[in-house]
């Protein structure tokens, strides 16, 4: 599984987030556009995640994800923060990237080999760093995506 099978250019964006919250409702934004499924029903999904733990998961990095009945693949959104925020990462340390990714309620072993998949490329300190250097959303994409491209 790729970065490019969960990420298209248009889920990659800059936020302006105050608030774990706030940024959650803005990725869920995001996302609505994207799935077609309701921004409230998205957040909901989110929050009820993360009452059963953070998903910051230390370094700056969060990756907030969910299961919805009503997806039939994988989707994922990508923002950098303009500035990092409590997240309540296991870590303590604010967040500036965050990954979020939705999966249809049937993904069981896809949807663990995407969060895997998406750990491995925000674990790798180099690539963090230059998304956090990146200027514009296609620049962002192509960090995320470039390893893959690569490998071809």
């Amino acid at each position: 599984m790729e970065i490019s099978d969960l990420l298209k250019p248009d889920a990659v964006l800059t936020l302006k987030a105050s608030s774990k919250k706030q940024a959650l409702q803005e990725l869920a934004k995001h996302a609505a556009q994207i799935t077609e499924i309701g921004e409230r029903k998205i957040f909901d999904t989110l929050l009820e995640r993360e009452r059963l733990g953070t998903t910051g998961v230390g370094n700056g990095i969060a990756i907030p994800h969910g299961k919805l009945a009503e997806l039939s693949s994988l989707h994922g959104v990508f923002a950098r923060l303009h500035k990092p925020i409590d997240f309540e990462a296991i870590d303590d340390l604010p967040v500036d990237l965050i990954f979020l990714l939705l999966a249809p309620e049937q993904s069981g072993a896809d949807h663990l080999k995407a969060l895997a998949r998406v750990s491995r490329l925000l674990r790798d300190t180099v690539t963090c760093d230059k998304l956090r250097g990146a200027t514009n959303t296609d620049g962002l994409y192509m960090l995320l995506t470039q390893s893959e491209a690569q490998a071809a």
